[in-house]
């Protein structure tokens, strides 16, 4: 009976919705130090259901945080805002951590058809931040992000 009774209780635990804002995984997480010195606490977007999900459906991004997808692959990633509610910076970076490409203010999209963001030069890794804080930080094409692990 208590096997039955925890197997009920994982079962409805896994069909409950993380909180917006909240993911899975959400300790796991690295930092960026962007140019202006400016540390964002990362989610790691390193699995294709993170980095299909992505920042779907979150409320609010604040401007110490961001989602680092880690492509797997140095090619043109195209991203898309589908079911995400707030707006983006995007950047993608190459293989040395440079930014390669800028989309700014992205805007949310929540009905088809969304469009998709496709940079002009190969990336390793993507970073979305709240929209605007780019500009803010005085981010520009060649700068380098500094990129720290989990401990």
């Amino acid at each position: 009976m208590r096997y039955l009774a925890a197997i009920m209780t994982i079962t409805t635990l896994a069909l409950v919705p993380p909180q917006a804002g909240m993911t899975a995984d959400a300790s796991r997480r690295g930092e960026v130090v962007l140019p202006s010195g400016l540390v964002l606490s990362v989610e790691l977007a390193d699995t294709p259901a993170k980095r299909e999900r992505g920042y779907m459906f979150r409320e609010k991004i604040s401007d110490t945080e961001g989602m680092l997808f880690m492509m797997g692959e140095l090619a043109l990633h195209s991203f898309w805002m589908k079911n995400c509610k707030v707006g983006l910076d995007i950047l993608w970076l190459d293989e040395d951590w440079k930014v390669v490409h800028i989309e700014r203010a992205v805007p949310p999209c929540a009905k088809d058809p969304c469009p998709s963001y496709t940079p002009m030069q190969t990336g390793l890794y993507v970073l979305e931040m709240q929209s605007g804080l780019s500009a803010k930080s005085g981010i520009k094409l060649g700068d380098r992000i500094l990129y720290r692990p989990p401990s």
